[in-house]
């Protein structure tokens, strides 16, 4: 059973169709890149993910269940969007951090916002709150900050951001983490510790959607390809087939302007 499958995708920004019948499934511990030049539509299809754009047309299912619909009002409610986010940790370009807040409170705030809804939060509130402090410290361990948990953003590299971010996004246990550009804001020098984070997420079977331009880390880490081309999957496959065997010729006009 697939963690993600999509089915005839659509969205439009007035007459103009940015996704067009996407469709694409995505198996638990996959992780799948998403590449294609600019405008192509990745970003878009991430926002239509997590709902930050409504989808004009097409279904979503995450394990098996319906949670988007474009022809059944029911799965439309804006007061269960929040509900179905839940399911997609996102990773965006500009880290998207709060400045008023250190490395450490921006990975709690939303775990301790939901936990005030549990049914036993006035009960048991010191103990929630201590579990979320332990798992966001041992997050943050992981992805090499402990030294800086009480640091605020302007305090820290952009690498440093992106793996604050990073860890935010997975303190929620997301059934899928997407990554939208994760080193496009960063200099060169900073790229490189972000994606080692990433592949030693993939190393754990972590599934995960990555839109990037790192052709060569989409090779060595990608269990599977999807090549975008003006608001369609032109092509999808192994990293094999896609970057070695390539059958759509705007994939290989698209992969001979990189090398590696």
């Amino acid at each position: 059973m697939p963690v993600l499958e999509v089915k005839g995708l659509q969205k439009n920004f007035g007459e103009n169709a940015v996704l067009r019948d996407i469709g694409f499934s995505l198996e638990k511990g996959e992780a799948v890149s998403i590449i294609g030049s600019s405008g192509s539509g990745k970003t878009t299809l991430l926002r239509c993910l997590n709902f930050i754009e409504r989808p004009d047309g097409g279904i979503i299912s995450v394990n098996d269940e319906v949670i988007f619909n474009a022809e059944d009002p029911s799965t439309l409610k804006e007061n269960e969007i929040r509900k179905k986010r839940l399911h997609f940790g996102l990773v965006f370009q500009n880290f998207n951090l709060f400045p008023q807040y250190t490395a450490l409170e921006n990975v709690k705030l939303a775990s301790e916002l939901l936990a005030k809804e549990r049914p036993d939060y006035k009960r048991e509130k010191k103990e929630i709150l201590a579990g979320i402090d332990a798992g966001v410290r041992e997050l943050l361990k992981q992805m090499g900050l402990s030294d800086k948990l009480d640091h605020y953003p302007h305090q820290l590299s952009g690498g440093q951001q992106q793996r604050v971010a990073i860890a935010r996004a997975l303190a929620l246990e997301p059934d899928i983490l997407c990554f939208d550009e994760p080193t496009s804001a960063l200099d060169p020098e900073l790229t490189g510790e972000v994606l080692r984070v990433i592949k030693a997420l993939a190393d754990k079977h972590t599934t995960m959607i990555i839109v990037t331009h790192e052709m060569q880390f989409a090779k060595e880490v990608s269990t599977g390809v999807i090549f975008m081309d003006d608001g369609v999957i032109a092509e999808q496959g192994t990293p094999d087939e896609v970057f070695g065997n390539p059958k759509n010729d705007r994939t290989r006009h698209f992969l001979a302007g990189y090398t590696g």
